[in-house]
């Protein structure tokens, strides 16, 4: 059975006290957090290599492979240990309504595990560009991108022809199934629940094609590298996914859970009444005892 939502809700404040506690101890946090952008970034690449040749056959199970080899990001991020932006925003504003964090906290946890992601995803996308790992096979005409490459190709030009509303929306959505995903991991203490529950949370948001702020750090990274971007599509782009991330995460997902599992206040139920027997000299014998006097003997 899933724990209690009060009992999880109270185990993800004390991980979000745990939390600002460590981002005092900067450079440390900030490579857990570069781990978390690179991990991100291990899945961006396992999607573009695995399914890029289905999309140049334009296969109807491309997106489903997407989906079902995206769900390496969150198992690494959570059984490996480190810090994504994506979760913080959920677990942080637990811990804001539970009191066992400031507002500081909350800012200085994002804005840490935020930048930790972005130099992980960029460091990233740099190794495998380095690497040629997404780039046309060895004997392939010059100036032919590989399917990889194609696929994070025409990913950028997506996503740069979305609007920013349409942006948002989607970044809404997406962090809503990543923090659904987390919280039900909290809900269980088995492993291989955890590992089910993230797997689908993932191929949810990425199968439907939502907007992950850090996923698209390392995919418009590689396309940067690529030539197939600017940093400025890059800044653009964050700036209708972060906020879309927080709003579906913190609010829809965090929020909203902060408030079904903590009641105003304790609903109190009044005792039943002692039922008595029918015996009338045994009732009037019980009568004093229960007023809280003694019984005559």
């Amino acid at each position: 059975m899933p724990i209690p939502i009060p009992e999880a809700l109270d185990e993800s404040a004390a991980l979000a006290r745990t939390m600002s506690l460590k981002v005092r101890r900067l450079p440390r946090y900030l490579v857990s957090s570069a781990l978390a952008g690179a991990f991100v970034g291990i899945a961006v690449v396992l999607l573009a290599s695995v399914a890029g040749p289905l999309t140049a056959a334009t296969s109807p199970a491309a997106k489903l492979v997407q989906g079902a080899v995206f769900g390496v990001a969150l198992t690494l991020v959570v059984f490996a240990g480190a810090e994504l932006f994506t979760g913080n925003v959920m677990i942080m504003l637990h811990g804001l309504t539970a009191r066992t964090v400031g507002v500081g906290s909350v800012l200085a946890v994002w804005a840490a595990s935020f930048f930790g992601n972005l130099v992980g995803s960029i460091g990233l996308a740099a190794i495998v560009n380095g690497g040629g790992t997404l780039s046309a096979a060895a004997g392939s005409p010059a100036g032919k991108m590989g399917p990889g490459e194609a696929l994070i190709a025409a990913a950028v030009t997506a996503k740069n022809a979305a609007t920013g509303p349409q942006l948002f929306w989607r970044s809404v959505m997406c962090n809503a199934l990543v923090c659904l995903a987390l919280w039900m991991a909290t809900r269980t203490r088995s492993d291989a629940a955890k590992l089910i529950v993230l797997w689908w949370g993932l191929l949810a948001f990425v199968a439907s094609g939502f907007e992950h702020s850090v996923a698209n750090m390392t995919v418009f990274s590689i396309g940067i590298f690529q030539g197939h971007a600017a940093w400025s599509d890059l800044w653009r782009n964050l700036a209708w996914t972060v906020p879309g991330n927080i709003v579906g995460g913190g609010v829809l997902v965090g929020l909203a859970y902060a408030w079904v599992g903590r009641p105003a206040s304790p609903v109190s139920v009044a005792p039943e009444p002692i039922p008595l027997a029918v015996d009338e000299p045994a009732r009037g014998a019980l009568q004093p005892a229960i007023a809280g006097g003694r019984a005559e003997p």
